[in-house]
């Protein structure tokens, strides 16, 4: 399945009520939002499924493709795109089999060994980093971006760089031969998430095109 991982947004729903959610998911996809990943670390699977199919039904509108974070029998019973793997959910070669060839499957490499074992057991692209302390309630480790560089330069499948990212710090970015980023509060968190995702979909394009 092809997919544009230039501007990956990772979602988070803490807090708030499906129409809000929904109403900034759709702000965001308006704004240029080309990769969507809904992460659900706190509900249960019927929860997780129900938001899966309305966050679905969204980005199709938009054309553009949903990830699931984690469960590749949410991402199934969705029929979403693909699914997301940490090193320490399925493995990539497991997801894999499951979703089939025609599936996307992303994950998380934080270094050149992890990236090239995930891409020989069938990752379509990698997410790597946190560049940046973030706020969400996954655990992080910072990771250089001559790690991140490096991590580009040893596979021939996509990698997005994450973690803290936003319009204010992406300098740090540049020259690095990434293929997008990803962010969460940088939009979900933004008080215009349509104008959020339009200038990060900016920046990172001109950071691409400064790598050709």
């Amino acid at each position: 399945m092809k997919f544009d991982p230039t501007l990956y947004l990772v979602t988070d729903s803490t807090g708030r009520t499906d129409d809000d959610f929904l109403s900034i998911l759709e702000k965001a996809l308006t704004g240029g939002v080309t990769l969507v990943q809904l992460r659900e670390k706190e509900r249960g699977g019927g929860e997780y499924l129900r938001l899966a199919r309305l966050t679905k039904a969204v980005c199709d509108r938009y054309r553009v493709p949903l990830i699931i974070d984690d469960r590749a029998d949410i991402a199934m019973a969705a029929d979403a795109a693909g699914v997301h793997v940490g090193q320490s959910d399925l493995p990539v070669c497991e997801a894999r089999k499951l979703l089939g060839e025609d599936k996307i499957v992303g994950a998380t490499a934080k270094t050149v060994e992890q990236a090239q074992k995930a891409y020989r057991e069938g990752a379509d692209y990698l997410g790597t980093g946190a560049i940046f302390p973030t706020t969400t309630k996954v655990k992080t480790v910072l990771t250089p971006v001559s790690r991140l560089n490096d991590v580009c330069r040893s596979v021939p499948i996509p990698v997005v760089a994450i973690g803290g990212l936003n319009a204010g710090n992406m300098d740090v970015l540049n020259g690095s031969p990434i293929d997008g980023i990803a962010v969460v509060s940088a939009i979900m968190k933004s008080a215009d998430p349509e104008a959020a995702a339009r200038e990060l979909f900016a920046r990172v394009r001109v950071i691409k095109e400064n790598n050709r």
